[in-house]
């Protein structure tokens, strides 16, 4: 048999073999149901400044993998572009409603802006070109980082989980997002531009924590877009490794055209090539985020 390098291991191989991240695989065992006695949602953020990296990819899929794992899960798209609301195939450009409505306070109900997926126990808070005013008009309110925090109070007993899929931008709603956080998860491409920036992320983080919301922590970096046969992307990901040790997750995401597929259809990895890679990688996303945040 061919020998494989430790770029082409597999991510189901087991707790004995070294994974991408150069480091032996955890025992990550079925997540355990969720503690009755937690009676409010985890609130993660998947963030980072610079587009194109997976935040979007990675919020949907991990999230379809917490509601196989028996969580109930809510999506909050938090950019402007709305392209987490186009990834689980809803027109948010057609509703009435959205998560600008509810920051800006008219009145609207979370229920009349929340949108069940295809997926049962997965739920979305659409957003569209309207947000982008939000950064705008939110400058004038008294307690403007808080915004998101008190729209999110009244759902976080409705569910497990909410992921917030921000805008890539280190703006007021990206600070929103990381006030109304208990955690931050970093997708990160396997690319030498994209890791320069997170030092200055890792930054903000650390202001956030300190001036607006000491519950903050940083959950994980996630290496995305991973390409195991080229040098490049097995250097980067050595060097976050490197610089943040275990904070980086143990599970990278792989390249595959399945990602773009699903965008097509509307759809999670998880329903649309359950047995795919891509899938398999998100589960196992999804054991390590539980198991780095207990109360989820």
């Amino acid at each position: 048999m061919a020998r494989t390098s430790r770029g082409e291991r597999s991510q189901a191989e087991g707790p004995d073999q070294v994974g991408p991240t150069g480091r032996p695989w955890p025992d990550l065992p079925r997540p355990a149901p969720r503690d009755p006695t937690h009676q409010e949602a985890v609130v993660l953020a998947l963030c980072n400044q610079k587009g194109g990296v997976g935040k979007t990819t990675s919020t949907i899929n991990l999230g379809a993998c917490l509601v196989e794992a028996g969580r109930r899960v809510l999506l909050v798209d938090f950019d402007p572009q709305g392209s987490l609301s186009v990834g689980l195939g809803v027109n948010s450009h057609t509703r009435e409603a959205s998560v600008y409505d509810l920051l800006m306070g008219s009145g609207t109900l979370p229920q009349d802006a929340i949108v069940a997926s295809s997926t049962v126990g997965l739920d979305i808070l659409p957003a569209n070109i309207d947000l982008s005013a939000a950064e705008v008009q939110l400058v004038s309110e008294v307690a403007r980082e808080h915004t998101l925090t008190r729209v999110l109070a009244p759902l976080k007993t409705a569910y497990d989980v909410i992921l917030i899929d921000c805008a890539p931008s280190l703006g007021l709603l990206t600070i929103n997002a990381l006030t109304a956080a208990d955690g931050v998860i970093i997708p990160l491409e396997c690319e030498f531009f994209a890791l320069r920036g997170v030092a200055m992320l890792i930054d903000t983080i650390d202001k956030v924590h300190n001036r607006l919301n000491p519950k903050l922590e940083l959950v994980g970096i996630l290496g995305t877009m991973y390409d195991g046969r080229t040098l490049h992307n097995r250097e980067v990901l050595e060097r976050v490794v490197e610089a943040f040790g275990d904070v980086v997750f143990h599970t990278t995401i792989r390249r595959t055209v399945k990602f773009p597929e699903t965008t097509v259809a509307g759809e999670p990895i998880t329903s649309y090539a359950s047995d795919s890679s891509g899938a398999q990688q998100y589960r196992m996303l999804a054991r390590e985020v539980l198991q780095r945040c207990p109360a989820a």
